[in-house]
């Protein structure tokens, strides 16, 4: 059984990353080319309204894909009762919204938005009819699959924006790229997913789910209000073009931190499951993962700090300079987000979804009470107090965790902070050694071969761990290839 979870294991954070490498690659060559298309206008029109869509799949989604999960032997009952709450939740919530659309334009004093609310919360709907699929899928740790209907669901959906931008369709061409990968991706998931619901329907199962699921739900939903706080709150006191500015910032950096945080939910639920009763195992593979994540994530999200400015301003150009300082704040914390995945993906595996809650509405109600007090200070200001805040959670999340596996805090350091420093050494070095290069396209360049191979040779030169067994793990599978 151990080898049988750890090839399940393997194979997963493969196709997870796979996946996440492949949707942030074309992410990154349609964001480029989709900003240089739309204005600072167009991206906040798009991301004022994006948290109520985030929040209403949520509710329809309602925490049932990691219940479902935490069950040891789900059964059709289980899967057909959630699809058919789904359907009936996610299409009233559609409604809802329909009607409140007007509402919402009133509240950024943007009538266009009335229209475009109506249109792009189908993707509640959408996103409704794939959530019983995804579901059986994640729980038999069934990443390939997934991963395929996302890579799928990401190509087609670029192109779909871009031509619409092409064609001058404006904040449009967001909305509906949105709406084709969520409702490819749901369509692809029933092709390769073999559960089919039933007309029998029994809601007895949600029930039984929900005391579980419905703190799962309430988590998403103040997470999804974390998240999005600021663009919340920057297009009722600023204008739509500096909520584009911070949304642009936001995209990016969110583009190398879901790399990693996009790989690891997919397997590290199942994977925590499966080992429960073994404590001691469980530990050790806690503390591999984070150690895994640290090496990752440390270095890209500095990394991209590093190269902000050359980056947004060759990338999508001038117009959206004032993105980079953001860029660079947002870069700090988005480092510890990943680990922060891993921690609640532990904690929801132990069914400690009160603790997840409780966790998470700290955080909620002290960056909405942060936020409102700072915006006459400006964005920048909101911006490091949103920083700071999700930094001090990491810290919070590891203690919920310290209680229930015994993960001190000295051994959480031990892990972490060697590739944290080497990351921000290997990053002040490279600007010191590059700073007197004055041609944007040659500074990025040259930052990003010099960071790299300073990072691979250090992890070389002091013979850590996980970068060898990576090293080794990549070199069985190009073996395995020939």
């Amino acid at each position: 059984m151990g080898e049988t979870l750890k090839d399940k294991t393997t194979r997963g954070l493969m196709w997870g990353g796979l996946n996440n490498v492949v949707q942030q690659g074309l992410g990154l060559v349609f964001g480029i080319a989709m900003g240089r298309l739309l204005s600072r206008s167009d991206y906040g029109m798009t991301a004022m309204i994006a948290v109520f869509a985030l929040v209403a799949s949520a509710i329809q989604e309602s925490g049932f894909r990691s219940a479902i999960a935490n069950l040891q032997h789900p059964q059709h009952e289980d899967y057909n009762s959630v699809f058919w709450f789904n359907i009936l939740v996610g299409t009233g919530c559609y409604a809802l919204l329909f009607l409140a659309a007007p509402y919402i334009a009133d509240y950024y004093s943007t009538p266009e938005l009335t229209l475009l609310c109506r249109v792009f919360f189908l993707t509640i709907v959408f996103s409704a009819l794939g959530t019983a699929q995804s579901a059986y899928l994640f729980r038999n740790m069934r990443v390939k699959e997934q991963s395929q209907c996302n890579m799928a669901a990401t190509m087609v959906s670029n192109v779909t924006g871009v031509t619409l931008a092409l064609c001058d369709c404006g904040y449009w061409s967001l909305a509906v790229m949105q709406m084709t990968y969520i409702g490819l991706n749901s369509l692809l998931l029933w092709r390769v997913s073999p559960w089919r619901p039933t007309l029998h329907i029994d809601f007895g199962p949600v029930r039984r789910m929900f005391r579980f699921s419905s703190k799962l739900l309430a988590t998403t939903v103040l997470e999804r209000i974390n998240t999005n706080v600021m663009n919340l709150l920057l297009g009722r006191y600023y204008t739509t073009q500096m909520v584009g500015d911070y949304n642009q910032a936001y995209q990016w950096s969110s583009k190398v931190m879901y790399l990693m945080q996009g790989t690891l939910t997919q397997v590290t639920q199942p994977v925590f499951t499966n080992v429960a009763e073994e404590r001691v195992r469980q530990l050790r593979i806690l503390r591999k993962l984070i150690r895994f994540t640290a090496f990752l994530s440390f270095p890209m999200l500095f990394g991209l700090g590093l190269v902000s400015h050359e980056f947004i301003v060759l990338a999508i150009g001038e117009k959206w300079q004032h993105s980079a300082s953001l860029l660079r704040l947002l870069c700090l914390s988005g480092a510890f987000v990943p680990l922060c995945t891993v921690f609640i993906n532990m904690l929801i595996s132990k069914g400690r979804s009160g603790t997840y809650f409780i966790i998470t509405l700290g955080q909620c109600l002290l960056l909405v009470a942060l936020m409102m007090a700072l915006h006459p200070y400006g964005i920048r200001t909101m911006v490091m107090a949103y920083v700071a805040v999700y930094l001090l959670w990491t810290l919070l999340w590891h203690l919920s965790i310290h209680r229930l596996t015994g993960y001190t805090l000295a051994a959480f350091m031990q892990d972490i902070v060697p590739f944290a420093v080497i990351s921000a050494a290997v990053m002040a070095a490279t600007g010191m050694l590059t700073s007197a290069i004055g041609q944007l396209w040659l500074l990025l360049a040259t930052r990003v071969a010099v960071a790299t191979a300073l990072y691979y040779c250090v992890m070389r030169l002091l013979h850590v761990k996980i970068f060898q067994e990576c090293l080794d793990f990549l070199h069985d599978k190009l073996r395995g290839s020939r």
